[in-house]
């Protein structure tokens, strides 16, 4: 009796879903007469390819297949670039690399290809730059940057300047560091800029301008759209953390 009402019940919002979704209405009497076989052939021809055909189930297995063999996507684009040697495949060898924590590595690749007409590439300068960063060489990062704008003077990327404030505050050029902070405080889209310009300003003791920058970009956030507090949800609770710390005035 219990399979029978169970039987039942799939049926019947298997029917509410095949009206709903518009499917052909053949199934409905698929599901009303067949019973599990009903069930079974809807699931198949229905649902279970629409479910494999979602954006985020091909998300889940292509992080699936990273977490199972990280390198398989390395191992594709170093055969692309074996084979066609162009820019486009270097670049993005380049970034798996970076992204596998293998920066000096990429350090290399982006430098080989760094030739000929795109000696002076501003993606290419950029992508230099952060793998230069990653590989604990702030230095170079921030010379590699400062050439990037002097070869591409219209250039503009929020990142590119983040990470140039970045190289400076590791280079212990803080005079200099919480300057561009400020600057990219005003405009940076995300909360990482303004977090990281308050961590800078405690450290150099100016915790009210440090109090006043977090407590800003708390109320901003408390009034901003449900996407934009999900998509910096890591930055604000260390902003939260942060204030916390502050010394009370």
């Amino acid at each position: 009796m219990s399979l029978f009402v169970l039987s039942l019940i799939l049926q019947a919002l298997l029917i509410v879903h095949c009206i709903k979704t518009g499917r052909n209405q053949i199934w409905i009497w698929v599901l009303a007469l067949l019973s599990y076989a009903g069930v079974i052939a809807y699931l198949a021809a229905e649902l279970i390819p629409d479910l494999l055909r979602s954006r985020t189930t091909k998300r889940t297995v292509r992080g699936v297949r990273k977490a199972l063999d990280p390198g398989a996507n390395l191992r594709v684009l170093e055969n692309q670039v074996r084979v066609t040697g162009g820019v486009d495949a270097r670049q993005r060898y380049a970034e798996e690399l970076l992204r596998l924590n293998r920066p000096r590595e990429a350090v290399e690749t982006y430098r080989e290809t760094l030739t000929g007409l795109y000696e002076h590439d501003p993606n290419l300068m950029l992508g230099l730059a952060r793998a230069q960063f990653a590989a604990e060489e702030a230095g170079e990062a921030r010379a590699t940057l400062d050439a990037l704008i002097q070869h591409n003077p219209d250039f503009r990327s929020q990142e590119g300047h983040l990470l140039y404030a970045r190289a400076l505050e590791t280079e212990g050029d803080t005079v200099r560091a919480l300057e561009e902070y400020q600057t990219l405080a005003g405009y940076f889209s995300g909360a990482e800029a303004t977090v990281r310009y308050a961590r800078l300003l405690r450290a150099s003791g100016s915790t009210a301008e440090a109090r006043k920058q977090l407590r800003g970009l708390l109320d901003q956030a408390a009034l901003a759209p449900d996407h934009y507090r999900r998509g910096q949800e890591n930055w604000l609770r260390e902003a939260e953390r942060v204030l916390a710390e502050l010394p009370v005035q």
